[in-house]
């Protein structure tokens, strides 16, 4: 009987053994999956040649001034038409003073050409918005597929833990019943404890990586705040001009970063630490676990939600022209 114990605990440790020695954060292929959809459809942008110059820099008609208020005028600089901004100005004096056929026609001509040029930033922002959208869902995707593995791979290891103390409950009862020492049930309890322990640790420890790719790292160039060939340049002008005239007021770049670190999404810490996460996040690739990808994929989703936020400033110069035309 002691023999067959014996037999039935080193059965048990083989399998405890063998539990023990699966590999806990194991990668996860899923490359594959994750380069189906591309989330960019256009042209690099050459934000060195193309970036606005900042407002401050520019001589602003007095006539603007008084008409519009800075968030605005700003906002036009950055999506290029504040020269036209300042003809429909001109066009609206002048129709004023003499309301001829031909005065009528200019205001009439640079009215609709404004609010091209309005809509057409809006569809700027939006389709960036949407590309930032598209790649948080992707990571997103990503998060959920690795935690699917994850909760297999529990799964599989809970019926184990559950079908080992059963097993082993029952031989240790009937080893016990017909072994006079005691011993040979005492041994399969000690055994069968051992390998639920092992299998608890594995269940608590059950996480799984992988590599995702991200050449378009949004990321780095918001980190960094260096030109940026992702942006669209006068998106990328608006989140980070930081008005001179207001040195404590935070650019929406700055906004986001501390909205990162507000929240712990990023290693502040110890030169070890943050280089670990640099090297993960602002390059071209980087291996995550399912709680790394998601923290990823909102701050996709910060980033997104400030650049939605230029809308309302262009929303706050359509108030304004509207206002402009009720005088």
């Amino acid at each position: 009987m002691i023999k067959s114990a014996r037999n039935l605990l080193s059965l048990i440790t083989v399998v405890a053994f063998l539990c023990s020695s699966c590999s806990l954060g194991k990668k996860v292929q899923i490359s594959e999956y994750a380069g189906l959809i591309s989330c960019h459809q256009q042209r690099a942008f050459n934000a060195r040649s193309v970036k606005p110059r900042p407002i401050n820099e520019l001589n602003i008609d007095t006539a603007l001034i008084n008409h519009f208020g800075f968030a605005s005028l700003n906002i036009a600089n950055a999506f290029g038409f504040l020269d036209l901004l300042q003809r429909n100005v001109k066009a609206k004096e002048d129709f004023k003073r003499s309301p001829t056929i031909e005065n009528r026609l200019r205001k009439i001509e640079t009215t609709i050409k404004l609010s091209e040029k309005i809509n057409l930033a809006s569809l700027e922002i939006s389709s960036f918005a949407a590309e930032l959208d598209c790649e948080e869902e992707r990571i997103t995707q990503v998060a959920d597929f690795v935690k699917g593995k994850e909760k297999q791979r529990e799964t599989r290891l809970t019926v184990a833990a559950i079908g080992i103390g059963a097993i082993g409950g029952v031989a240790s009862g009937l080893l016990s019943s017909n072994d006079n020492t005691g011993h040979a049930g005492d041994y399969v309890g000690i055994a069968t404890g051992i390998t639920e322990a092992i299998l608890g640790v594995l269940i608590l420890k059950n996480s799984k990586v992988t590599e995702l790719q991200h050449p378009r790292n949004v990321l780095k160039d918001i980190w960094y705040g260096e030109d940026s060939a992702i942006f669209p340049p006068s998106v990328w002008y608006f989140i980070t001009y930081k008005n001179p005239a207001q040195p404590n007021e935070l650019s929406l770049r700055e906004k986001i970063i501390e909205s990162w670190k507000g929240f712990n999404q990023v290693a502040v810490g110890q030169k070890e630490e943050m280089n670990q996460f640099t090297s993960q996040y602002f390059q071209d690739k980087g291996i995550y676990g399912t709680d790394d990808l998601y923290n990823r994929a909102k701050m996709y989703d910060q980033i997104e939600s400030y650049v939605k936020m230029i809308k309302q400033d262009l929303t706050a110069l359509s108030l304004e022209l509207e206002a402009q035309d009720d005088l």
